[in-house]
């Protein structure tokens, strides 16, 4: 890529140069056609300036692509290998050692957990696939979105970590919408994932479900660093990731709001990214 930035510009300044350089040369052949030669010269340098702008944030986008692509595979790898690694040692240890029945089911609880990681993970890959591609049709029923919200809180609340983060939910009862109720589910999951993945140990991650003006409302909140002014819509791009990539803490692949957002426009709901105070990020959908 680097090279083609370096060709790219050296081609610009080479027609630069013999623009200018028959420009004169005309000139001195014919005085006369100065006025043309220099109207013809300012349009072509000016078509010449836009071509070379948009060919040059055209570069960049397939470069800031091609980075993000590197990073999401780099992602990916990290986060199949941690579960994988678990659920080994985990096994290995029921195989060689004599184990009561208690440490035994310990062991395996949390190799299911890992399990579910990894299968939420392969699903969002393949869902944001199919959405990508066209291929997925969103089949919709009418279900209750408040079992489903409760299912999924009460699920990322044993897998995160137990005692130290806290998954404060308020859920009112009987809460029920009309969509796809597998990309739903991963609407909420990868909402809920995020938020508890953002916040420090002990901060409370909130979940409410509600209505609000007849219309299903749910807020998901977050006591992490907060999503800068200039991200809060990016972040629904594909492979896009808060802060620098050199730096980052935090694992992700880029895919879950990507997901989030393509899900809730084919259910006509809105999504809106506002800033917590002290501080923090809270998401909200509002369905139709």
């Amino acid at each position: 890529m680097k090279k083609s930035i370096v060709i790219f510009y050296f081609l610009l300044l080479y027609s630069l140069v013999q623009l200018i350089s028959w420009g004169t040369l005309v000139v001195k052949l014919q005085p006369s056609r100065m006025a043309m030669v220099m109207g013809e010269g300012s349009v072509f340098l000016f078509l010449l300036c836009i071509g070379a702008y948009f060919l040059h944030q055209s570069i960049k986008k397939e470069e800031r692509l091609r980075e993000q692509q590197q990073n999401f595979l780099l992602s990916v790898t990290h986060e199949l290998k941690s579960p994988l690694a678990a659920i080994k040692l985990s096994i290995q240890t029921i195989v060689k050692r004599d184990l009561d029945r208690a440490r035994q089911t310990s062991l395996l609880n949390n190799s299911l957990k890992d399990i579910e990681r990894l299968d939420d993970l392969v699903e969002n890959m393949l869902l944001a696939t199919k959405i990508e591609n066209r291929s997925y049709s969103f089949p919709k029923e009418e279900f209750d979105l408040s079992e489903m919200v409760t299912r999924i809180t009460d699920r990322l609340q044993i897998h995160s970590c137990g005692c130290e983060q806290l998954i404060n939910p308020k859920i009112q009862p009987g809460v029920k919408v009309v969509g796809d109720q597998f990309a739903l589910s991963s609407v909420v999951t990868n909402l809920v994932e995020n938020a508890v993945k953002y916040s420090g140990p002990c901060a409370e991650v909130g979940v409410e479900l509600t209505k609000k003006d007849g219309h299903p409302f749910l807020r998901v909140t977050d006591k992490g660093p907060g999503i800068p002014d200039a991200e809060k819509m990016l972040i629904f791009d594909k492979f896009y990731r808060v802060g620098d990539e050199n730096v980052r803490k935090s694992k992700g692949t880029g895919l879950g709001l990507f997901i989030v957002k393509e899900v809730l426009q084919s259910h006509d709901a809105d999504i809106s990214v506002k800033d917590n105070a002290p501080q923090g990020a809270i998401f909200e959908i509002t369905f139709s």
